[in-house]
């Protein structure tokens, strides 16, 4: 259906079958006498109800037989023509002015999930409060780039992806992410633009230009996505292509054989055959599908979830498995401290500060991580000098004269009075457990070891737990890491089972395996190493946040807050669209199925037709348009 300009939608598209309404109407009480006047009065209203709403019809019907490509526009312009040719223009201006009426109100219902997408790239402001030296200055946000100073103030929107150079506040991430609290960012955090600054002034180092930032890259994913077509589409528009010149033979079948047997007269056929053209039109058909996939694809979006598109909304629904990758996934992606044990008589804020003052010099993880739980915890600020890599080993530097290393249990074999009993037996016992360990050495006397791991995500083992009652089984965790290490945090968030020690070619052959066993599986991941798995799998999905452009781009679904609780969400959304999508079909088929006999036996002439029809339109619309306000219960929103 729907002949009119997608942008035509709302109430500046309602004056074309208003104006056919009152044309219409008028002819009406011109003709049942209500209105005394000339009969060339009549005929001016009937043709205005004609022209005003079939003119579009017409042009694009015409259009498209030109090219031998049949449409419902077609099927109705020639359905008023051969009302009008039998007498019967007040049928005919009814047939097209709630034909119009019908395309007006899909497109006022289709416009709403529009622009539930469009409102996106409202958040963004248009300028940016950028600082150079002591100058501030207020520039287009496309003049910012890497590295600018942008300053924002209390209750501004961000202008642009950055990294918190100076100040503290809540974000409220909410237009991004889907979080429903502010979120508090301090001096290194990350923010997003369209984001609300709280009540803390920021300064903020770009590090993404305009075009590249997060809602950006959001707005140009949701907006393709209504390009995807899904596989129900793609069907309903293939039959669609055929059915309609099947309409067309049928309608002259159904003029020439009843009169052609002497079954009914030529003017009663004629009757017949336009309402069966009309009851027999697929235009809830062709938009039962898009009306649920937009207002699906847009639900997700307002959630913080990215679909690119129908084929993966509706993909999502069938899958039976998931692979999941760790680091970054189903862990934070950094590591933390989780255990500390130190040698006798020594402090544990002391082998903190030892600690951090050799790796406050390097960029590694774990120095960040350990330098970050000194300052966190309040340990003495210590600086090492002459701090120098060893080799397969650590670090070492200076520290007041006395030697100090930090470093992997290599360490302790140049130790000078070897290592406690009771620390050795809680190296192997973290080993076997699959920490990383850092040893920290002074003047050659072993003071203590750390264990660091990269911790599962807080909402991990809830979302793996939901999805498992979702008949999703089984879940298996890919990754490169060692076995022990994947072997615990497996057990720790519930992952049906674990395979460790992959190199990237080995998660392709894994994603291939459970395709081949389960036939629609879901792939998570967010480094390069998972993108061949995530184009490869049934529907991809990528952390939205800390994952690579790569793998968002071979990704079909991304998860803009890096919160797996909201995959459990996506699939029973998913399920809910398809639902609905069948219900669609349901309702279209089956007044498309009932209409056709009614109307050739007489039984419902072609002003009901029409209205049965086109009410059929509307419902599939506003039935698709339910996704947009469902809310599961039970999935983390």
């Amino acid at each position: 259906m729907n002949s009119s300009s997608p942008e035509t939608h709302g109430a500046a598209g309602l004056w074309v079958p208003i104006l056919a309404g009152l044309a219409i109407a008028a002819a009406f009480a011109t003709e049942s006498n209500w209105i005394v006047a000339p009969r060339e009065v009549q005929w001016a209203f009937v043709v205005v109800a004609y022209v005003v709403a079939g003119w579009n019809a017409m042009i694009r019907g015409i259009q498209l037989a030109l090219r031998l490509h049949l449409d419902v526009d077609f099927l109705m312009v020639v359905a008023a023509i051969g009302a009008a040719c039998i007498g019967r223009w007040l049928d005919g201006g009814l047939l097209l002015f709630l034909f119009s009426l019908g395309n007006a109100l899909e497109d006022y219902a289709m416009g709403q999930a529009r622009n539930a997408i469009r409102a996106l790239g409202k958040l963004t402001p248009r300028v940016a409060r950028r600082q150079r030296g002591s100058i501030e200055e207020e520039v287009p946000i496309e003049q910012l780039v890497i590295g600018d100073m942008v300053v924002v103030l209390p209750g501004e929107r961000l202008p642009a992806d950055g990294r918190i150079d100076n100040g503290t506040s809540a974000v409220d991430q909410s237009p991004m992410t889907g979080e429903s609290v502010p979120v508090e960012k301090s001096v290194g955090d990350e923010v997003f633009a369209g984001t609300v600054n709280g009540d803390g002034s920021l300064l903020i180092s770009v590090t993404r230009l305009a075009a590249d930032s997060t809602m950006a890259r959001m707005i140009v994913m949701v907006e393709s996505a209504q390009n995807e077509k899904g596989k129900t589409q793609r069907i309903a528009e293939a039959f669609t292509r055929i059915y309609v010149p099947c309409v067309v033979a049928a309608t002259i079948v159904a003029i020439i054989l009843p009169t052609s047997l002497d079954w009914l007269a030529f003017h009663e056929a004629l009757l017949r055959a336009i309402a069966m053209l009309v009851g027999a039109s697929p235009c809830a058909l062709a938009i039962s599908t898009p009306a649920a996939v937009l207002a699906g694809v847009a639900r997700a979006a307002r959630f913080g979830v990215l679909i690119k598109g129908g084929l993966h909304l509706e993909s999502l629904s069938t899958i039976r498995a998931i692979a999941m990758d760790k680091t970054g996934t189903i862990t934070l992606g950094r590591p933390e401290i989780s255990e500390i044990a130190t040698a006798p008589g020594v402090d544990p804020m002391r082998l903190l500060a030892l600690a951090a003052a050799l790796e406050r010099r390097s960029e590694h993880p774990i120095a960040r991580a350990l330098v970050l739980a000194a300052d966190s915890r309040g340990a003495p600020s210590l600086i090492a000098d002459d701090v120098v890599a060893i080799q397969g080993k650590g670090l070492q530097g200076n520290l007041n004269g006395s030697l100090l290393q930090a470093g992997s249990p290599r360490l302790l074999a140049e130790i000078a009075e070897g290592v406690p009993p009771s620390l050795q037996e809680t190296i192997s016992r973290l080993d076997a457990a699959g920490h990383t360990i850092v040893c920290v050495v002074l003047d050659r006397v072993l003071q203590g070891v750390f264990a660091l791991s990269d911790r599962p995500r807080p909402e991990s083992a809830k979302a793996i737990a939901r999805l498992q009652s979702m008949g999703i089984r089984p879940i298996i965790m890919l990754t490169g890491d060692r076995r022990a290490v994947a072997t615990r945090i497996g057990a720790e968030v519930g992952v049906d089972s674990v395979r460790a020690e992959l190199m990237p070619q080995d998660k392709i052959e894994a994603v291939r395996e459970i395709l081949h066993t389960h036939h629609a599986m879901a792939m998570v991941g967010d480094g390069i190493n998972d993108a061949p798995a995530l184009a490869m799998a049934t529907v991809g999905i990528a952390m939205g946040r800390s994952g690579t452009d790569v793998a968002l781009e071979a990704a079909d679904v991304a998860l803009m807050a890096d919160d797996l609780g909201r995959l459990p969400f996506t699939v029973a959304l998913s399920r809910f669209a398809r639902s609905v999508i069948r219900q669609n079909v349901f309702i279209s088929m089956g007044m498309v199925i009932a209409l056709i006999p009614l109307t050739l036996l007489g039984f419902v002439n072609t002003t009901l037709a029409v209205i049965m029809h086109e009410g059929s339109t509307v419902a599939v619309v506003l039935n698709g348009l339910r996704l947009l306000v469902w809310r599961d219960t039970d999935a983390h929103e």
